[in-house]
């Protein structure tokens, strides 16, 4: 079989890359040809912004080096982000500033601004969507008052702007439109109630300036003369780097939880139709959407972000932390001694992370001393009881049970964070691919350009000889069933 090329880029929340995904005899294999960093910046008013431009000229060189690696048969490109996050552009196409970041602090309290007049059980009925203060809904209306809403012809948001600046087509694809609030989750539309409230309450241009939805797969042309050495076709992926995650996952059956583990955990289920029910807003579960029509029914829990930005407190403080003798370290230190609320929204904002962590631990009534190693074991303790309550959680409420827990993402290689997610849920964790958003990528490129056929079902066949995994059983570590609810009722106190 001749080898097919094709390159994904994929923008995590704290990083970003380019691969070459080189298609043979049904796998691939993955190779890097650019990675960098990718963290807000400060505006002049103390505000927080994404690079936008600068993120774009990384991928287009990575992307050139692709072709280099190629030699020249590379076939398709397609770009993967993190939600939410959009860029505004004038008449003339072109961006009038700097995205907002969604760590900048302007949606303080904006949900409760727009539940007042549009009530938030209406809202989830339409969109489904976890209710984060980051969501593009709350930042349309903290920007309300910008004079220069009368320039905007579009917004577009992450991966679509990178996509536009390739081939000059704006769109937005439907799985990271799904991360908006301004969507409607069950009819796969722009919801009409939404963006009218929008315009009549706070002067937004919605709908006007929401480019046309479009399905993952869809290819959205070639790009632009003069772009790069030769013409590539650029294909709408999983724009959300967690949809395309999904897409890599190396199931065999439909009865397993995921979670798409870096900055950000996200952990959930995939299903066939969206979960709308008052029981699932109060639970605050989100209903973003996949390929091949699926919704991914989850709960956004703070990730590897928190040990990190602790990680990264610790050394500007002089103490030198390595990540690999940290993590040797915690897994010798006691479990359980101490669990937090891995969803709280302190756990945000950059900063003093292990400040605010014996502060909770405090509030809680828990000792958790002020040393690294103590702190990265009560990190990864209370991710694992996070990822056990919201499985749970989200099986109860969308009447379904499973078999098996998928970890992907950069997540997967922290082995002590495994083992410690299949002692919590009592199930087998498959962990793998590492480089699952990449991968899930550049499957849909490859069936959008007839390199690959069928459902997801046979995607996932090629994810399953394309990567290597590793299975983690419960029962491992002594720790009982019961030491689990101890730390559950510990890290949730007044939320049972």
């Amino acid at each position: 079989m001749t080898p097919r090329y094709f390159a994904a880029a994929d923008l995590g929340a704290s990083s970003g890359r380019v691969i070459l995904g080189t298609l043979e005899d049904g796998r691939f294999t993955l190779a890097e040809t650019i990675r960098f960093e990718n963290g807000p910046v400060p505006g002049d008013d103390g505000s927080i912004h994404t690079d936008a431009r600068g993120l774009f000229e990384h991928i287009r060189a990575g992307i050139e080096v692709a072709i280099e690696k190629s030699g020249g048969a590379l076939e398709s490109v397609g770009v993967d982000t993190w939600g939410v996050d959009y860029g505004r552009l004038d008449t003339n196409g072109e961006l009038l500033e700097a995205p907002f970041h969604y760590r900048d602090d302007r949606t303080h309290g904006v949900p409760e601004l727009v539940f007042a007049g549009l009530p938030a059980e209406r809202v989830y009925a339409t969109a489904g969507l976890q209710v984060m203060a980051f969501n593009t809904i709350f930042q349309l209306v903290a920007g309300r008052e910008d004079a220069r809403w009368s320039e905007v012809s579009q917004i577009l948001l992450t991966p679509d702007l990178m996509s536009y600046w390739l081939c000059g087509r704006e769109v937005a694809e439907m799985t990271i439109a799904s991360t908006t609030g301004l969507l409607d989750v069950a009819t796969r539309t722009w919801s009409a109630e939404t963006c009218a409230h929008l315009a009549e309450h706070y002067g937004l241009p919605v709908p006007r300036v929401l480019p046309e939805l479009v399905e993952p797969g869809t290819v959205l042309g070639t790009t632009t003369d003069g772009l790069f050495s030769t013409p590539i076709t650029v294909v709408a992926v999983g724009g959300h780097d967690t949809a395309s995650a999904v897409a890599s996952i190396p199931a065999t059956n439909t009865d397993f939880a995921f979670i798409s583990s870096g900055t950000w955990s996200l952990v959930g289920l995939e299903l066939e139709e969206p979960v709308l029910t008052p029981e699932s807003r109060e639970a605050d579960f989100t209903n973003e959407l996949g390929i091949d029509g699926t919704v991914r029914y989850l709960k956004n829990v703070m990730g590897l972000w928190v040990l990190s930005e602790s990680i990264r407190t610790w050394n500007a403080a002089g103490r030198d932390i390595d990540l690999l003798d940290l993590l040797a370290a915690a897994a010798d230190h006691p479990g359980l001694a101490c669990t937090l609320d891995m969803t709280d929204e302190r756990l945000l904002p950059p900063g003093d992370m292990p400040g605010r962590l014996l502060a909770m631990a405090a509030e809680t009534g828990q000792d958790l001393a002020d040393d690294p190693v103590a702190i990265c074991r009560c990190i990864l303790d209370s991710l694992a009881v996070a990822y056990r309550r919201t499985i749970a959680r989200a099986c109860e409420l969308a009447g379904r049970e499973v078999s098996v827990v998928h970890i992907v993402g950069g997540g997967c290689q922290n082995t002590l964070l495994c083992q410690l997610t299949a002692e919590a849920t009592g199930l087998p964790v498959i962990a793998g691919p590492s480089e699952g958003t990449a991968l899930g990528n550049l499957l849909v490129q490859a069936r959008a350009c007839g390199a690959l056929a069928g459902d997801r079902t046979a995607l996932r066949q090629v994810a399953i000889a394309s990567s290597e995994l590793t299975t983690y059983a419960p029962g491992v570590l002594p720790i009982a069933p019961l030491d689990w609810d101890l730390a559950e009722a510990r890290a949730y106190p007044t939320n049972p």
